[in-house]
């Protein structure tokens, strides 16, 4: 078969391991509902299988090995999809949300150890998929991030779980401002379980295939100590400029700072849509306190419905992702004009046929 007529993901049993392997690299294995679908299906097929003991998830190598293609695990979801649907009936957009969470739900409660490359890019749906599983790999290839607050978007995907786990206010910051990590950054935060050169990566999967009952001793054994993280020397900028839960005094506080640290956010923070960075902080406030990952996504589902179909979304999408300009009108247009009563909207329960649930596959249990 040639590369030309695989799917979008590659999904087949290697030995005693089950291998997911995002096949889109034209689009930086950016999910589609088609794969979602896919992926999905292989994981509730493995979970029952006695033949399989793990579950191994990476992305193909580009065809030809074009640079140019070879640049990450996966830059996110269809954004384009989703907001050509929030222009009409958002039923497309929806629907994708509805089984994307499901599959990022089936990935935190998986039996299976489950196993994730995040070599490269690994953005939005595609921290969506690495943060559930139980082992985190990142590389010196590693660019982590959660940047839809600069599309008028939020931190879905899990995010409202992940997030205000980390240290300190560190996911706070991570939400609002859209902030890029390195490998380093992402294993001393606890993003990510193990690190290793990119270049180790093959040898290291083909012993995990060999020795599948083997796996945490493997990877613990091709860990390496990365470099210093740079995250280290920002933290305590981080924890104390990004302190408060409202919006209004993080960029207070930057102001009053005046270093050259907090003038960069500030900067940074101007470019976001005032209205999802206030979203994506309640969102965390909101997400810390669940016991249960499966309220925290139907949180974010009911979260998502509501911010689709405001203005800053398709006009987010428009400005980065369409044409390009990156010079949203965002409404409304400062902090000050974003109201409780708005915000407040936008965290409304769904009619009880809308509201999102897990597969029915897991029966009862949702924890």
């Amino acid at each position: 078969m040639s590369d030309a007529v695989l799917p979008d993901v590659l999904t087949f049993i290697e030995g005693s391991v089950g291998r997911i392997r995002l096949n889109r690299p034209k689009a930086i294995h950016a999910l589609t509902p088609g794969m979602v679908d896919i992926i999905t299906r292989a994981l509730l097929a493995w979970r029952n299988d006695d033949a399989v003991v793990a579950v191994m998830i990476d992305h193909a190598a580009a065809p030809d090995g074009d640079p140019k293609l070879s640049r990450g695990f996966c830059a996110g979801g269809d954004i384009a999809l989703i907001a050509n649907s929030a222009k009409t009936d958002c039923v497309e957009a929806e629907a994708f949300l509805f089984h994307e969470y499901r599959m990022n739900h089936l990935l935190f409660v998986y039996d299976k150890p489950t196993l994730v490359f995040m070599d490269g890019i690994t953005m939005g749906g595609g921290v969506g998929i690495a943060a559930p599983c139980r082992y985190r790999v990142a590389t010196d290839r590693t660019m982590f991030a959660m940047p839809e607050t600069g599309i008028g978007l939020f931190p879905d995907v899990g995010g409202g779980w992940f997030l205000p786990r980390l240290p300190g206010r560190v996911g706070f910051w991570l939400a609002a401002t859209g902030a890029r990590i390195d490998g380093a950054d992402a294993l001393a935060i606890g993003l990510a379980s193990h690190y290793m050169p990119s270049d180790t990566l093959d040898a290291v999967k083909a012993q995990i295939v060999a020795h599948p009952e083997n796996l945490l001793a493997l990877l613990d054994a091709a860990h390496q100590t990365p470099p210093p993280a740079k995250l280290d020397g920002q933290r305590a900028y981080i924890d104390r400029l990004f302190a408060s839960d409202r919006y209004e005094d993080i960029l207070a506080a930057l102001a009053a700072d005046g270093s050259e640290w907090a003038n960069k956010q500030l900067a940074v923070l101007a470019t976001k849509s005032p209205q999802t960075v206030k979203v994506a902080l309640r969102q965390l406030v909101e997400g810390a306190q669940f016991t249960d990952f499966a309220d925290n996504m139907r949180n974010e589902y009911r979260i998502g419905h509501h911010v689709i179909r405001r203005p800053d979304f398709v006009e987010g999408v428009r400005a980065v992702i369409f044409d390009k300009d990156n010079a949203p009108k965002w409404t409304p247009a400062t902090p000050e004009e974003v109201t409780d009563d708005l915000i407040d909207s936008l965290f409304a329960p769904l009619p009880p046929e809308k509201e999102w649930t897990p597969l029915p596959e897991l029966g009862a249990r949702t924890a």
